[in-house]
């Protein structure tokens, strides 16, 4: 079925002109995720031969989670804009199915006290991946459908979060904390960027803040977090013990790190050293300069994101952009939020870092987003999809490659 929808349109891929992507946004993810590859084949060493017997079992994992993401990356390049804007609403319904289906027992998967895996024979699906670029691809729809509603009343900018409050609090049923404040953040700035008023979105802030507060202070372990991590050293052996385990792995990097493979936090000091605290093994193996490199990176490919988003909005596909801007913000999010967690800037949340992290479902759903992101820069380039322009394949037969 997906390559009956596919086929007899042009692609990045598939063109007159041969392979036309986006290389710099393209380089970029590429080396986020050989360097994901590496820290996690060193972080999951120690665990996986204490597990499984084979201190490469978690690499062979992601590799097969790899190939799988670049099917992912593919299939997504060759199905045309237009077409994720007509699904929207399905996506949004099926957001919502999955994630009332993790909520199920029997259905759900519980590891540490949250449900947020669907359970398979050989791999786990974590529904919150998949329903926060479901509503970004929704919600610029909506974008684009209520454009003057957005702008000019108060009804415009309310109705959106008809749909996102009530998927807020399924995902803090699992509970997600993490993945709510990141999917109500990349929704906030869509509807800022497109074009709700100074005052309203202002609002929106004051509200979201006493949201959070008052979120914190109904379940007494993130009121614990909260004020464990502001003085870790208190608890050390407690609720203070994943972050002062951290800190002594960037301690120990200092400037150029102890090596590559000889983390000592790995072995078994560091919970979760191989997914939501990769970023601190790296710190501790490559040091200060490997960890800056590594957030150069991250900010390349955010702020290319970005301005896809932006060249996309000067063709006037609208939706697209608002896409693009949302998958940007998914993205800088998740970032910000786990190297704050590892630093100690922020309170402990089980988010992973995007391309890097171990997990199936994360690394998936970004190489996804990955292909949808090349796919707009490439018909925001090429004026496929435009209001003014309706072209077929044989029109890029004899068209120069002009690259950004």
């Amino acid at each position: 079925m997906i390559f009956g929808i596919i086929k007899p349109y042009p692609s990045p891929l598939i063109s007159g002109r041969g392979i036309d992507l986006d290389f710099a946004m393209l380089a970029g993810c590429l080396a986020l995720l050989g360097l994901g590859l590496v820290m996690i084949t060193s972080a999951s060493s120690e665990v996986a031969a204490a597990q499984s017997g084979n201190p490469l079992y978690h690499m062979f994992r992601h590799l097969v989670y790899v190939a799988i993401g670049v099917v992912a990356c593919v299939v997504t390049m060759m199905v045309p804009i237009a077409t994720w804007q007509k699904m929207g609403f399905a996506m949004l319904v099926c957001a919502f199915g999955l994630l009332v289906l993790v909520l199920v027992p029997g259905i759900g998967r519980e590891v540490n006290g949250s449900m947020r895996w669907i359970g398979f024979s050989f791999f786990n699906v974590q529904p919150s991946e998949i329903a926060k670029v479901f509503v970004v691809i929704y919600l610029a729809g909506y974008l684009v459908r209520r454009q003057t509603e957005v702008r000019e009343s108060w009804m415009g900018f309310f109705k959106p979060f008809i749909v996102l409050l009530p998927m807020a609090g399924l995902l803090l049923m699992e509970p997600d904390f993490g993945a709510t404040v990141v999917m109500m953040g990349a929704a906030a700035a869509m509807l800022f960027l497109g074009g709700v008023g100074l005052f309203r979105f202002s609002l929106m802030v004051v509200l979201a803040v006493a949201a959070v507060f008052v979120l914190v202070q109904a379940q007494p372990y993130r009121m614990a977090r909260l004020i464990t991590f502001t003085d870790p050293w208190s608890d050390q052996f407690g609720s203070g013990y994943q972050l002062t385990q951290a800190l002594i792995a960037f301690g120990r990097g200092e400037w150029f790190g102890v090596g590559l493979g000889n983390s000592v936090q790995k072995q078994f000091y560091l919970p979760e050293a191989h997914t939501d605290f990769v970023f601190s093994v790296l710190a501790e193996e490559l040091g200060v300069v490997g960890s800056l490199v590594t957030v150069a990176l991250f900010v390349f490919v955010t702020v290319r994101a970005l301005y896809i988003g932006l060249w996309a909005e000067k063709a006037k596909q609208y939706f697209a952009a608002y896409t693009a801007f949302g998958l940007a913000f998914l993205w800088i999010g998740q970032f910000l939020i786990n190297i704050g967690v590892n630093v100690g800037l922020l309170p402990t949340k089980g988010l992973t870092l995007p391309f890097l992290s171990y997990g199936g479902s994360s690394l998936v759903i970004c190489c996804a987003c990955v292909g949808l992101l090349l796919r707009i820069e490439w018909e925001s380039r090429t004026h496929l999809g435009s209001e003014e322009h309706e072209f077929k394949e044989s029109d890029f037969a004899e068209e120069p490659h002009h690259g950004r």
